[in-house]
């Protein structure tokens, strides 16, 4: 008998385009949200776009509250936790990078209160899924949460975001290639949970980004309205998957094991966009996928080498070799890989 269910929560408005921000009211009033907005934002955003939203509540019965997060961390999403409890917000919004939108997602998660991501860097696909990323003791933890109920992307302030932030959002983008082969991997050995239509749909937008990685430049809010579009189908196909298992593979691995052997050496995007160039390798170098990552990469200026992350050769292949240990996940690694062959794939790959 079939008994399978699925219960799917989507964003209800995604407003993408050339000033949008000065729209977030009316998307958030479409949906009915009520009370008081709580703003959950960091410096830079703040001075950025911060009196641009305040202004679009002027005229409604309670001003927005706001709240500042320096870093990201538990203690950070406590903080904005208390003070979501003493406003009783009707909602929150998250306005800036991962930081702001990943600790108002977890907050309003906790407090009960929809959120509203309204990015200002297009860095990951975390403005729009159901997972949130917290830093501590040299790792990251990975969070469920609610998605957001509205998504608000100006790609006018995404285009004169710093470009390697951009470009980050784009090798994590473009990892998916490896996450989908790697959940498919753990769907046939291990009868892991495995959803056919998030997977296409990741797949999709990493082939969306390959495909126009000629086409992404700096400045230019056309590169932005592709990469915000791929940012939020990524986070969708997450939150069809009710997991991260469509964008993360073995290739966040290598990337979480980084950040415990180099931290703060390079962004996680960056990371993850080399870690996909040696895992694609790992599932079949002759299929020549692995050089389509390559030069996507190389012609959108992200790193393709430990040199250009910043990193000795010994720290990627250490990190290599024991990223199967960061979580109960399987993945292309398996129970681990030999230090020999780790080298040479990362040869091979042109990595070191």
């Amino acid at each position: 008998m079939f008994d399978k269910s699925t219960w799917i929560r989507l964003p209800r408005n995604v407003l993408v385009g050339h000033g949008v921000l000065d729209q977030a009211a009316e998307a958030i009033e479409e949906l009915h949200l009520r009370g008081q907005p709580l703003i959950v934002t960091s410096p830079t955003p703040y001075e950025l776009a911060g009196e641009r939203i305040e202004a679009q509540f002027s005229s409604w019965d309670e001003e927005p509250a706001v709240v500042v997060v320096e870093d990201a961390s538990f203690d950070a999403i406590e903080r904005v936790i208390q003070r979501a409890r003493d406003v009783d917000p009707g909602f929150l919004i998250g306005l800036g990078g991962g930081k702001a939108i990943d600790i108002a997602k977890m907050a309003s998660d906790d407090v009960g209160r929809g959120f509203v991501s309204v990015p200002t860097v297009a860095s990951h696909d975390g403005i729009v899924s159901n997972r949130g990323s917290v830093p501590e003791e040299g790792t990251r933890h990975s969070v469920a949460a609610e998605p957001p109920l509205a998504v608000v992307a100006d790609t006018e302030i995404l285009a004169n975001a710093p470009w390697e932030l951009t470009t980050a959002g784009c090798a994590d983008i473009i990892s998916n290639y490896t996450a989908v082969m790697d959940w498919r991997l753990a769907y046939r050995l291990k009868n892991a949970p495995y959803s056919q239509y998030a997977a296409a749909l990741s797949e999709m937008t990493a082939e969306m980004l390959v495909g126009n990685a000629d086409s992404i430049r700096p400045s230019l809010e056309e590169s932005s309205w592709i990469v915000v579009k791929a940012l939020v189908s990524s986070g969708v196909a997450m939150s069809i998957a009710g997991s991260s298992r469509p964008a993360s593979g073995a290739e966040h691995l290598f990337s979480h094991q980084l950040d415990q052997i180099a931290p703060g050496r390079a962004s996680h995007g960056h990371q993850v966009g080399v870690g996909s160039i040696m895992t694609a390798y790992l599932h079949g170098g002759e299929n020549g996928l692995w050089r389509e990552i390559r030069n996507a990469l190389a012609s959108i200026d992200a790193p393709t080498t430990a040199a250009e992350l910043d990193l000795e050769d010994e720290e990627v292949i250490e990190a290599l070799t024991t990223a199967h240990e960061i979580r109960d996940r399987y993945t292309i690694l398996g129970d681990g890989i030999d230090e020999t062959a780790a080298r040479e794939v990362a040869r091979q790959t042109d990595v070191i």
